[in-house]
């Protein structure tokens, strides 16, 4: 499987983000997309999701079920945790594998994985910053998707959380699946870099 970004422009109220972007990212890679605020790294990843139109040029994948739309491959965690408080984190992954579909991992299971399986009947709005955004990650596990579209995955993540995490994305690769991830920090994986400057 191989996702291809050709010529790509983004140009927001008359504005350029980005243009002229390209790469291939081939599956069990990732690519960490690097860059000052406002270059472009969170509209790349909506664009790839399906959530924003590019102004030019196209992304395309090569090689996944040809009954899937790109963004039926991707999982797009954005940098708001998008969580409903009132629902607890064991329903919160069981909204999200019913309305994804295709089931990859239990969601007690996934919330074991990211160390929540204690809090996993309380409202999510009781969770600390960091706990939230380890029930983000968890959303990643319990359906299949090819392409893991990560906007500042670590942000509220202590340092035993991070390396979780990058066990969650290395197993992923070995997969066969793909990442890019938009960051400011080092990544615990092996990722291509793409650093993106922004404007036209």
């Amino acid at each position: 499987m191989r996702l291809v970004a050709h010529d790509l422009s983004s140009i927001r109220s008359g504005r350029p983000v980005f243009s002229g972007l390209g790469f291939a990212l081939h599956s069990g890679e990732a690519l960490a997309v690097t860059g000052p605020n406002g270059v472009g790294k969170s509209s790349l990843l909506r664009i790839i999701a399906g959530l924003l139109p590019a102004s030019y040029g196209k992304v395309t994948l090569e090689g996944g079920d040809a009954e899937n739309s790109l963004s039926e491959e991707a999982h797009y965690l954005g940098h708001r945790d998008a969580l409903k408080p009132s629902l607890s984190p064991i329903e919160t992954l069981s909204f999200w594998q019913a309305m994804l579909g295709r089931p990859l991992v239990d969601p007690h299971q996934a919330l074991m994985q990211v160390g929540l399986g204690h809090a996993a009947h309380l409202p999510s709005g009781y969770l600390s910053a960091g706990q939230r955004r380890r029930l983000a990650l968890a959303r990643l596990l319990v359906s299949r998707r090819a392409i893991w579209l990560l906007d500042e995955p670590t942000s509220a993540l202590d340092a035993s959380s991070e390396e979780m995490f990058n066990g969650l994305v290395g197993a992923h690769l070995a997969s066969g699946g793909m990442a890019l991830v938009a960051t400011h920090t080092p990544l615990g994986f092996q990722a291509r870099s793409l650093a993106m400057r922004g404007g036209a």
